[in-house]
């Protein structure tokens, strides 16, 4: 095969897995996880079913790598929004409220995604995911950590504490005192990033 047929291959599978993460962010928002099927999935994304197993082994895989993927998209556009910057204070911020407001844009989604990786499935290394813990280490990094990696790791967990918190049924903390303790956490200003409407809370 020639290297230019080898490169067509390569795009147009990576286009095709691409079409069956967006399919399956769309139905679970939709639908749910357990009426969404492997078979919608493909019925969406205009693939044929064998190309999900292809990818991925299974409904759960595919659903972490959805997520991480549009994590890891929403999580871009806001540091790159403008008005760009390299302020690694503004940056966190961004990154923060970035997560947070999946919580509200992909209520569904996120509840799930908690879910699946709280069960047996635990937490999944995928591709999607490996890009979005490099952009979030790069953040840690632009804030100015001595230990990168180790603070990745604890904004990766003080984050995902904070989306369950967020999505708890029944009794879910409000955003606004989740976001204050993370900025108070990485000395951020409330102004930083794109603050809720109203006063922070009282402690900041």
């Amino acid at each position: 095969m020639s290297p230019r047929r080898a490169a067509v291959n390569e795009e147009l599978r990576r286009r095709s897995r691409e079409r069956l993460l967006q399919a399956t962010i769309e139905l679970v928002d939709e639908r749910g996880y357990e009426a969404t099927t492997l078979a919608d999935i493909a019925d969406r994304a205009g693939a044929a079913r064998g190309l999900v197993s292809y990818y991925f082994p299974g409904k759960r895989p595919l659903l972490q790598s959805a997520v991480h993927r549009l994590m890891h998209q929403t999580l871009a556009a806001a540091l790159e929004r403008e008005p760009r910057t390299d302020d690694g204070a503004e940056r966190m911020a961004r990154a923060i409220d970035a997560v947070l407001g999946l919580t509200r844009t992909h209520t569904t989604l996120m509840r799930t995604h908690m879910a699946s990786i709280l069960q047996n499935e635990g937490f999944i290394q995928c591709p999607e995911q490996q890009r979005l813990a490099a952009l979030l280490e790069d953040t840690v990094i632009r804030w100015g950590a001595e230990d990168p990696p180790e603070d990745y790791r604890m904004l990766r967990a003080l984050l995902m504490g904070a989306v369950v918190a967020l999505l708890l049924p029944g009794a879910p903390m409000p955003l606004a005192s989740l976001r204050a303790e993370l900025f108070q956490r990485y000395g951020l200003d409330w102004k930083l990033g794109v603050p809720p409407e109203g006063e922070p809370p009282p402690r900041i």
